[in-house]
């Protein structure tokens, strides 16, 4: 089974779906459901991520979320921006903050109006 991202005029995911894998029947599934459905479709891989997949080539950077948004230039599916901070990382088409995330095994979330982390949600690494 395949999964295919649902496309607005915009490029912007507005479903993500189920579908016959690519090559089952011969026939091109991504053409086939934008006629059923009128909206462009693209084939997405479930277990892509960040321009990484476990035992095969990564397929369009990242798997297709509601809200993100497909790039055609870059064919890759970006999901929404977490923070207005952030930066688009143009090999894994991630958003990435401006600063690592610390690497000193606590916990931490982003804090926007500071730009930077915030305190230790853990206090035991």
């Amino acid at each position: 089974m395949a999964h295919y991202a649902l496309l607005n005029e915009n490029n912007i995911v507005v479903n993500v779906i189920f579908g016959k894998d690519e090559n089952e029947d011969g026939i091109d599934w991504e053409e086939y459901y934008s006629k059923e459905t009128g909206l462009n479709c693209k084939r997405t891989s479930y277990n892509t991520v960040g321009n990484n997949h476990p035992t095969k080539k990564p397929f369009r950077k990242n798997y297709a979320t509601i809200g993100g948004v497909y790039d055609e230039e870059k064919d890759a599916f970006i999901p929404i921006k977490d923070y207005p901070s952030w930066i688009l990382d143009e090999i894994t088409c991630r958003w990435t903050p401006p600063i690592p995330y610390p690497d000193d095994g606590y916990y931490y979330e982003w804090n926007e109006e500071m730009l930077s982390w915030g305190e230790p949600l853990d206090t035991t690494p």
